[in-house]
């Protein structure tokens, strides 16, 4: 595996791939890697002949300046998970090669960052949409790997990239969770005892609440139910708690087709954040009625 920092030697090995008639994927990521990134890497490895990760801690995202320093950085164990991985190149942008000094523009994405996160995080998906947009200009990928996980995110990415016409396929991965439904998540690391065997309440909740909906009870009445579980797990404040349009991320009020339930909530000083699909036809990897 090939480990670069700056973006001209990105280019150049981007650029030997594609004279070769290469597909590249990119797979963008915070670092602190776990099965879930890896997971990415695997599926990409699929989607195109040659994989390059990118892991870059963006402070343009992260509204609390104490949140971004106790971000977990494993520089280390993440390249040598990647290499066994089977990833293809390594790139390690510093801030200074992304945002130089005088750097004064930003993507914003209208609509779909409005609510939810991009309400309780103000500023969080330009800094998101910023970003992607640098990875994309730099590397040049033919294919790019999310996790729903973030899914908000994943929802801005593809408008995005929509919107400005970027010849770039937008791939989303199902959710990987460990034995007891936990979304992964470098977060997750950060949990003290007593929110790490909390954790594996907030999907829980939301699979009870999607089992609900699809049994014909209220929407209103499957959140206030989750919300109590959540309550008595010792979750709060939770920043919201929605059954929502998957394309639109607008709240829905009765059950339909494309629904997916949402939350961000915060246990001790953690934010976690979930969502499952509520369509009973639909295998996400997540969750499934069938399961």
């Amino acid at each position: 595996m090939q480990t670069v920092r700056e973006s001209i030697g990105l280019r150049a090995a981007v650029a030997a791939w594609k004279a070769q008639g290469l597909r590249v994927a990119l797979v963008p990521t915070m670092g602190a890697l776990h099965a879930g990134h890896l997971a990415l890497v695997a599926a990409a490895k699929e989607q195109a002949h040659r994989v390059a990760v990118s892991i870059f801690v963006n402070p343009l995202q992260f509204n609390d300046p104490a949140d971004l320093d106790r971000y977990p950085r494993t520089e280390e164990a993440d390249a040598e998970a990647l290499r066994e991985a089977g990833a293809d190149l390594l790139w390690l942008p510093t801030p200074d090669s992304l945002y130089p000094e005088g750097f004064a523009t930003t993507v914003h994405v209208a609509g779909v960052s409005d609510r939810w996160e991009g309400e309780h995080r103000p500023g969080h998906f330009d800094g998101v949409a910023t970003v992607v947009a640098k990875l994309f200009v730099a590397a040049a990928p033919d294919v790019a790997l999310f996790g729903e996980k973030d899914y908000q995110q994943l929802a801005v990415i593809r408008r995005m990239t929509s919107d400005l016409g970027l010849p770039v396929d937008i791939v989303g991965h199902a959710t990987v969770r460990d034995s007891e439904g936990l979304a992964l998540s470098s977060r997750n690391a950060l949990l003290d005892e007593a929110g790490r065997a909390a954790a594996p309440t907030l999907g829980a909740a939301l699979r009870e609440a999607g089992a609900a909906i699809l049994a014909g009870e209220r929407v209103e009445a499957a959140l206030s139910a989750a919300r109590a579980r959540l309550d008595a797990a010792g979750f709060g404040p939770v920043d919201y708690l929605a059954y929502v349009d998957a394309d639109t991320l607008e709240p829905l009020a009765e059950r339909r087709e494309n629904g997916r339930l949402i939350v961000a909530a915060f246990h001790g000083k953690i934010r976690l954040i979930d969502n499952i699909c509520v369509d009973p036809d639909t295998v996400d990897g997540s969750w499934s009625p069938r399961r």
